[in-house]
């Protein structure tokens, strides 16, 4: 049975205060052109998960979607900068940021697919972040010493943009995967975006290139351009100018405005191939 949907209906699965889990990584392959019908249609409340974030989740602070972020690095790469919308939101307590390392995020997932509640983890010590995140130690069964327990991470749905998607749900990524695939076993539901639609005889040609398999996909956009302005390896780069005007928005309107223009870029949107 196909999967495919609208943007707008697939973004209509997420329900307000869902924890959300976010691919990619900085600038690249993020799930843009979902972010931003997330902001339109209205969500609030949202926990977003992402082990380095950009503007995606500046994005969604911006809209105020947000209420907290577990997360190991939120900034733009250089030349870019800080992430204003996000930091504002946080320094004015409307979005909790509860920060960690890369690894603890990824150990947080890694434990949901494996089924427990937490994973250890060695190399914290000294670290605030055991403090800040109120983080367990355990003791060694087998020897001595202590570990730091990470607790599981289980997000209600991950959204993920792909470079190619068929109709089932399989999803193929080209240049760095990041924690996709992760993100996709750890979660309950799984949204893919993708740059094209592909006949399934793709992957039955080469099952080992599918990086997402079907049975985790609920719903499959057809999404060109859906990481713009970020990049997709093999299709296009950052997109500096919009960008850029997005880090120059300045209030509801202004960011409505660009939000609209996001859609209008993001051509030929729908469930054609």
């Amino acid at each position: 049975m196909s999967k495919l949907t609208t943007l707008q209906e697939a973004m209509g699965r997420v329900n307000d205060g869902d924890t959300v889990a976010l691919g990619g990584n900085v600038l690249h392959r993020a799930p843009m052109a979902a972010a931003a019908e997330l902001a339109r249609q209205g969500r609030r409340g949202l926990h977003l998960v992402k082990t380095a974030g950009a503007m995606d989740v500046d994005l969604l602070c911006a809209a105020g979607a947000v209420a907290s972020v577990t997360f190991g690095y939120i900034a733009y790469e250089p030349p870019y900068g800080l992430c204003q919308f996000f930091r504002r939101a946080v320094q004015e307590g409307r979005v909790e940021a509860r920060e960690n390392a890369c690894y603890t995020v990824i150990m947080g997932l890694r434990a949901a697919v494996y089924g427990l509640p937490f994973l250890p983890v060695r190399g914290l010590d000294g670290s605030d972040l055991i403090a800040a995140r109120g983080f367990k130690k355990v003791a060694n069964p087998y020897g001595e010493g202590e570990f730091v327990a990470i607790p599981a991470i289980r997000p209600d749905v991950a959204i993920l943009h792909v470079q190619e998607a068929d109709e089932l749900g399989n999803g193929r990524i080209g240049g760095p995967k990041y924690e996709d695939a992760l993100m996709a076993k750890a979660a309950r539901r799984v949204i893919l975006t993708a740059e094209r639609i592909v006949e399934t005889a793709r992957f039955e040609a080469e099952p080992d290139r599918t990086d997402i398999p079907g049975f985790l996909v609920e719903a499959v956009v057809h999404a060109p351009g859906g990481a713009a302005p970020g990049s997709c390896a093999g299709h296009y780069g950052i997109d500096d100018a919009q960008v850029r005007a997005f880090q120059a928005v300045t209030g509801p309107e202004e960011l409505g405005r660009y939000l609209e223009q996001m859609a209008a870029r993001t051509a030929h949107e729908g469930v054609s191939r």
